[in-house]
């Protein structure tokens, strides 16, 4: 066993979450100096370490001292204490200033410091004022390692132990002992699982009605992550009785309290079950409806007058419109809410374009936006207007927005500049691709809109709903209230299209003949996983590339699936290892459990606004610097991002990609790979998302009667959403009967919430 005792003079890595460290320690008795590597909760440079360990050789490294324990000790002598204060251990103080604190105090200067910090007001160039935040410090330094060697007992991370230590103080050790839960309420990375390890450490009961409480909220956020706004009361407890290993007995005192405490809202629905929504979603969606049912306002513009400026743009343009994109016109025009909807190739964005012709005839200020970055390029190219993502279009800023709750604020740690305070400044807004905008972006996007401005939603139904919770588009659809134009007539150009045609057919249930020759919908036979493999890479590398005049990195291969052998997963691994091959001048490294190579194509697979990089946006990595520990990234329109090592979990490979991360994007072709899953997972809307993503080529491999099963699957995972029923109650509240002809049923929008409001016409 060696030792060895010396001053912390550099810390040359460290990994926050796990502490473990790799150090530089040089001795005070001699000008030897060490490399200690190890785990160690609360470290920095300047502090005095005893560490004991095996010295090691490594190969690249040399000689370092793998730490088996250590402690962090107070130097002895007056040299090591005012090396100790010079190293800027403690803040504000500097190598003079030590030297005159440790020549007043000599060995008793660390006791004082923390004891009787008011007698450092004794030296020339410290005040009272200072000398109190110098004892803070060190006293808060001492608490705080306890703190964190107490919190890693239960499993707790190092970078989380601190932050839970700043948040709680001393009053940590209270929490622990009586509710552990409260981390999962107050701390943003501790959520019902980290938090129920804690209490079974902690001894707390299986049936404690603090676990109950925190495992019921708990699936209620499980269920907004598979895009749920509620569950039902029944299904709740049911899921909950499981997660817990206990019986559902007691739960609906628990839900009371919860309801009490704002924490969730209980409505009843027609079925005689009640639904159970996390409160902020509850009233998301009550807004939503109610905000839309504000801006459906219908103006008596003369129809001639309209078709006349129509007809204008129809000469001017060189164009004609049909009878339902006049209409869509007309309804833009009439409607202070519109929704366009219909599959490729009938005309939505010409049907853009007309409105857009129109009001600027009217000299109105447009603004058009999409919800990701890729939806607001096509956007912008097919209509000649600047179109932005709707986060821009709200002017995101990057601090949390004040009076929210904590872990509402650290959800997206932003706020949106534009709202009902700061309305859109726009006579017409036209948002393109709705069916991916979840009820978080639809509420905020709404508070902007001001009511007398002309709203207008483009989007396919048919299309795969938002990754985040909700079903916005269809429920708008399905409300049979808000004004809705269906596009549905197939162009000749696009009847050329058997990418197109065959889309239709998917929707329509009619069948698709794979053995027909086509020049852009192509289904190749393969029988196994591996031949499936083979033929991708024969198609994104020799054939496809000339085909469509795209390099190989601009093809993309969608696979349904993470799992399994045509999972993303599997692909990514076996695509890099063929398409970029490790090799010289080729740096990489494992991160947050994937294996980066320089000139690897990563993805995004989280909204970054601080570096204004978008979940499903697209690049190359170009550098990874070991010395630096980052990665920098090109994005289509953002080159040179960079990545700290720890953020590397935002980065993925995306040689293959889920169908779901396609949604707004579109490649000049796709490759799809055909095979037995989930039957979940295998539905018609994925593998229509799929195939409407291709603009010159679409090419399926793999098994037809798992492509039949497909399209023939219209089973879609139910969401559990009130929005439709929410709008058809609002609207009937203004002539007793909804739009759709038949009076609204169900029960009163308010729903159940202690001290809460509904709604109703706030647009806050």
């Amino acid at each position: 066993m060696a030792a060895v005792a010396g001053f912390i003079e550099k810390i040359k890595y460290r990994n926050e979450d796990s502490g473990y460290s790799v150090l530089s320690v040089s001795s005070p008795d001699s000008d030897e100096e060490f490399v200690l590597v190890g785990t160690f909760p609360v470290i920095e440079e300047g502090e005095y370490i005893r560490a004991e360990g095996t010295m090691k050789v490594h190969p690249v490294y040399g000689e370092q001292l793998s730490v088996e324990t250590y402690k962090i000790t107070e130097p002895e002598d007056s040299v090591s204490v005012q090396r100790y204060l010079s190293s800027g251990a403690v803040k504000g103080i500097g190598e003079a200033l030590a030297k005159r604190i440790v020549k007043k105090f000599q060995g008793d200067t660390l006791r004082i410091m923390e004891e009787e910090p008011e007698r450092l007001a004794e030296i020339k160039g410290i005040s009272e004022r200072m000398a109190m935040e110098i004892g803070a410090q060190v006293q808060e330094k001492r608490e705080m390692r306890d703190a964190v060697l107490f919190l890693t007992r239960y499993g707790i991370g190092m970078n989380l132990a601190v932050r839970i230590f700043r948040q709680f103080g001393d009053k940590i050790y209270t929490i622990i002992r009586d509710n552990p839960y409260q981390l999962a309420d107050d701390v943003t990375g501790i959520g019902f699982k980290i938090a129920d390890e804690i209490a079974f450490k902690a001894g707390i009961r299986a049936d404690s009605g603090f676990r109950i409480r925190c495992g019921i909220l708990y699936e209620l956020s499980e269920a907004a992550g598979q895009g749920h706004l509620y569950l039902p009361q029944s299904e709740l407890f049911s899921r909950t009785a499981s997660l817990l290993g206990i019986p559902a007995d007691g739960m609906e005192e628990v839900l009371r309290d919860l309801a009490m405490d704002r924490k969730v809202v209980v409505k009843a629905l027609p079925q005689g079950d009640s639904a159970v929504y996390p409160f902020s979603l509850y009233y998301m969606e009550l807004n939503t409806a109610s905000m839309l049912r504000d801006l459906d306002i219908r103006s008596q513009e003369p129809v001639e007058q309209i078709l006349e400026a129509v007809n204008e743009v129809e000469r001017s343009e060189n164009i004609q419109f049909d009878e339902l994109q006049r209409k869509a016109v007309v309804e833009a025009a009439r409607s202070g809410l519109l929704v366009i909807t219909g599959g490729p190739g009938t005309g939505k964005t010409t049907t853009i374009n007309a409105i857009i012709r129109y009001f600027e005839r009217q000299e109105a200020e447009i603004l058009l936006a999409a919800p990701t970055g890729r939806a607001a390029k096509r956007m912008t190219e097919a209509t000649g207007h600047e179109a932005k993502t709707i986060h821009r279009l709200l002017e995101i800023s990057g601090m949390p927005q004040e009076g929210n709750g904590r872990k509402e604020s650290d959800w997206s740690g932003m706020h949106f500049e534009r709202n009902e305070l700061m309305p859109l400044e726009a006579d017409c807004v036209i948002i393109d691709e709705v069916s991916m905008v979840d009820i978080r972006l639809m509420c905020a996007l709404l508070k902007a809109v001001s009511i007398g401005t002309h709203l207008i939603f483009v989007g396919d139904s048919n299309q795969l709903p938002s990754v985040g919770p909700g079903n916005v588009l269809r429920d708008m659809i399905s409300s049979g209230c808000i004004n809705v134009v269906r596009l549905n007539r197939i162009y000749r150009q696009a009847a050329e299209s058997d990418i197109i045609v065959n889309a239709h057919r998917m929707i329509e249930g009619e069948p698709i003949d794979l053995a027909k020759r086509s020049r852009d919908f192509l289904f190749i036979r393969q029988q196994d996983p591996q031949g499936i493999l083979r033929t991708m890479l024969t198609l994104i590398r020799e054939k496809l590339p000339d085909y469509v005049r795209a390099a190989t990195a601009e093809i993309q291969i969608m696979t349904p699936m993470r799992k399994g052998p045509l999972g993303v997963e599997t692909l990514n691994r076996s695509l890099q290892e063929i398409l970029n091959p490790a090799g010289p001048g080729k740096t990489e490294r494992e991160l947050s459990g994937t294996l980066f190579r320089t000139g690897d194509k990563v993805m995004q697979i989280k909204n970054d606004y601080h570096r204004g990089v978008y979940n499903g946006d697209i690049g190359i990595l170009k550098e990874i610097n070991t010395f630096a520990e980052t990665l920098t990234v090109d994005f289509d329109d953002a080159a040179g991002i960079e990545y700290a090592y720890g953020d590397a979990g935002e980065l993925d490979l995306a040689y293959a990609i889920t169908i779901h991360k396609s949604q707004g994007s579109e490649y000049p072709a796709v490759v799809i790979p055909v095979w037995q899953g989930p039957r979940m997972l295998l539905t018609r809307n994925l593998i229509y998302t799929a195939v409407t993503r291709a603009k010159k080529c679409v090419a399926l491999v793999g098994d037809p009667a798992c492509f039949y099963q497909m399209t023939a699957n219209t089973r879609e995972l139910h969401r559990y959403t009130g929005l439709s029923e929410m709008i058809r109650e609002l609207y009937s509240g203004i002539d007793g009967t909804a739009a759709g002809g038949t009076a609204a049923g169900g029960t009163a929008a308010g729903g159940t919430a202690a001290g809460g409001t509904p709604a109703g016409g706030n647009r806050g």
